[in-house]
């Protein structure tokens, strides 16, 4: 009896050119279906022209975790975070999570039985975050000035070192952002510059707990003291947020003893990066509050469509719910010696290469890792070359270092950063070291006087 043949292969091809041979279309959507080995493999050979990842010296967001974490993670995609009836699991995960993050930053009024007296919510990532916070700001300036609050322009006061977050909230939710110009040598704002420019207004104050531009802690805590004065001798009372989205999971461990957070009884809300030191995969983060006096009711919805009477304060609905497991992993497997552990190791790093820095004839270090795992530092001198051209020359060993230029009044300074996360180990540190040297190397003998002098502004 003959058996019938079928035209499906007994064995797959070995490659995509033997499995499919047609071109592709990459803007609109193909007419045939794929067999899945052939998408994947088309792909996943794409992507393999993207740079490393774990040689990405320029991003603060987390590149490597636990493989179980990453397992945790991968059997959570399906879950819609925003479904807490359907999910009970995951919406308890997420709410444990907003407690642990305000138990670290001393939150008031916190219950060991109530998971509710925490006062926050998860986001996808700090920029989320920074809008929720941003309107919490906004409304209590509106019940703070009265019924007459629409013929008003409110102000928010932050340095022009803030992340573009802030900018964007400024300009969507109609708020004027008064920028607190830098200096040559100063890269952070000062309490004076604060007094001067906050008024009856004002909704709010940003400081930042890790600048992006060069990982420095802006003084909570003098600005809170200058303000704090400022509403005891009759002027205005204006609260300060804290954006700590690269700083506040590395602070409390490193720098237990500052006082940066609700300790200071000015600071009103912070927000925080889980996909930045929290060491989760993007994106994560959240905003926390003092108590919840912070946060007005008029911007918590309620909807009952998915089931049950369920409370949002969210400017996304549906996201996935494996971004809060992966963080509760960290959280559980780490606990506070775990992550004291690892933000001391990431600073030994960090320091390691600053001192390797300032030891070189080549480098003045603004910021040497010590305050947060970032080292910034700019040509100690003109070598006939830029730090445009050390960076663009160190992506010829796979390192991406960014160069870019400082903000307002300080823009004709660049400066090259690197950001130290886990996974960055002191032996890739070694090999960045000797790259760089090899690097120098090459342009001292070639003094191109600017091969990449392309002064182009930082986009953090």
């Amino acid at each position: 009896m003959s058996r019938k043949r079928t035209s499906a292969p007994v064995v797959a091809p070995a490659y995509t050119g033997r499995l499919e041979m047609a071109p592709v279309p990459s803007l609109r959507m193909p007419d045939e279906s794929m067999h899945p080995d052939a998408a994947y493999r088309f792909i996943h050979d794409e992507l393999m022209l993207d740079g490393s990842s774990r040689l990405n010296l320029a991003t603060f967001v987390t590149t490597w975790m636990d493989p179980q974490a990453g397992q945790l993670m991968a059997e959570t995609f399906d879950k819609n975070m925003i479904d807490k009836d359907e999910y009970p699991a995951t919406a308890a995960i997420e709410q444990r999570c907003v407690c642990m993050v305000a138990d670290l930053f001393h939150a008031e009024d916190l219950r060991d039985d109530d998971p509710s007296s925490a006062i926050g919510v998860s986001t996808i990532g700090s920029s989320e975050a920074v809008m929720l916070a941003g309107l919490a700001m906004k409304w209590r300036w509106r019940e703070r000035v009265g019924k007459d609050w629409k013929g008003r322009t409110p102000n928010l006061v932050m340095g022009s070192n803030v992340q573009v977050v802030w900018e964007k909230f400024c300009r969507y939710f109609d708020v004027e952002p008064r920028y607190l110009p830098m200096e040559k040598d100063r890269y952070v704002i000062t309490p004076e510059q604060v007094l001067d420019n906050v008024d009856e207004d004002t909704i709010g104050v940003i400081a930042i707990l890790g600048t992006t531009y060069t990982g420095e802690l802006e003084p909570v805590g003098e600005i809170c003291a200058a303000l704090d004065k400022l509403a005891a001798d009759g002027g205005v009372d204006v609260p300060v947020h804290v954006d700590a989205a690269s700083g506040g999971f590395v602070v409390p461990f490193l720098h237990p003893d500052l006082e940066w957070d609700f300790r200071l009884p000015r600071v009103v809300s912070i927000n925080v990066s889980g996909h930045k030191y929290g060491l989760t995969y993007p994106g994560i983060g959240f905003v926390v509050w003092r108590s919840a006096e912070h946060l007005p009711e008029d911007l918590v919805f309620r909807v009952n469509y998915l089931g049950g009477d369920m409370p949002t304060f969210t400017l996304n609905f549906s996201r996935p719910g494996n971004q809060v497991v992966g963080q509760y992993y960290n959280f559980l497997r780490l606990g506070r010696a775990g992550y004291g552990q690892v933000m001391h190791s990431l600073s030994q790093t960090a320091r390691w290469l600053g001192d390797q820095l300032r030891d070189s004839e080549h480098f003045e270090v603004i910021t040497d890792g010590s305050a947060i795992p970032v080292v910034a530092f700019k040509l100690a001198g003109d070598f006939g070359y830029t730090e445009f051209d050390v960076s663009h020359t160190l992506r010829a060993y796979g390192w991406q270092v960014p160069a870019y230029t400082m903000p307002e009044n300080a823009n004709d300074v660049a400066v090259l950063r690197i950001v130290v996360r886990e996974g960055f180990s002191a032996d890739m540190a070694r090999a960045l070291r000797d790259d760089l040297t090899t690097v120098l190397s090459s342009l001292d003998e070639l003094k191109p006087g600017g091969h990449f002098n392309n002064m182009q502004p930082f986009a953090h």
